[in-house]
């Protein structure tokens, strides 16, 4: 078989992005001025979950004044809501919203803000001391934030997903020998003739044509790269 002659496209939009770890809700609260502010974090994939948050959290923290929300959801950001349930206008979910927002990680030397799958909820107990409305977007700001710095990150990243076609004599070579150039190996499946060996690579044109001229090279122009799709992994920060 001939190799093709372009790489299969990569898919559009961001190929990685920042989002919480895996795990249970994460929970930070500061006193301002005998308030207390209880942030929670926790990572969601939809509306829905994001809702399911706070129902929870108006049962848990049921005589509280404020449950106050904000989420960013998908890998382009492109579900952004905030709620300031009851606070004055603009002063509690719109600033939790730009915490997330604008909170920057920092893979290698580049700053990059690009939080999301990611619901925050403060919820507040009044203090009896009015913080008036710059006192409380500083205050939901800096709750969400500061949650933000201690919580646990991780980076997503999409991948493409490929198999190869080779015949099985070949199969556990090639295998090894994609492994020991850094591929992620997803497990094969076997045809009467072919075994089909997958693999995992990031969703990027260059990477995607330097894996076709590695298969040039090591089946001596005999395989096919085929894409079968895409998925979204967790790595490390």
């Amino acid at each position: 078989m001939n190799l093709p002659s372009a790489p299969p496209a990569a898919s559009t939009g961001p190929a990685t992005y920042t989002a919480l770890a895996p795990g249970p809700d994460f929970r930070h609260e500061l006193v301002i001025k005998r308030s207390r502010f209880i942030t929670v974090l926790r990572r969601v994939g939809d509306e829905p979950s994001a809702r399911a948050l706070l129902g929870s959290l108006r049962k848990e923290f049921y005589d509280a004044r404020h449950h106050c929300s904000a989420f960013v959801l998908g890998p382009d950001r492109s579900a952004q809501r905030s709620n300031d349930d009851g606070e004055p206008s603009g002063t509690a979910g719109t600033p939790m919203l730009d915490a997330l927002l604008k909170r920057e990680t920092r893979p290698g030397t580049r700053p990059a803000a690009d939080l999301s799958d990611v619901c925050a909820v403060v919820v507040r107990y009044f203090g009896g001391v009015l913080l008036g409305a710059g006192g409380l977007v500083r205050a939901y700001s800096e709750s969400v934030s500061s949650a933000l710095e201690l919580a646990p990150m991780v980076r997503r990243e999409r991948l493409g997903l490929f198999t190869v076609a080779v015949p099985h004599a070949d199969a556990g070579r090639l295998e090894n020998e994609l492994r020991a150039a850094g591929y992620v190996m997803t497990g094969n499946s076997y045809g009467a003739a072919e075994t089909l060996v997958g693999l995992a690579m990031a969703d990027d044109d260059a990477v995607i044509a330097a894996a076709v001229a590695r298969l040039a090279s090591l089946t001596a122009g005999r395989a096919v790269l085929t894409g079968v799709g895409t998925d979204w992994v967790d790595a490390p920060l």
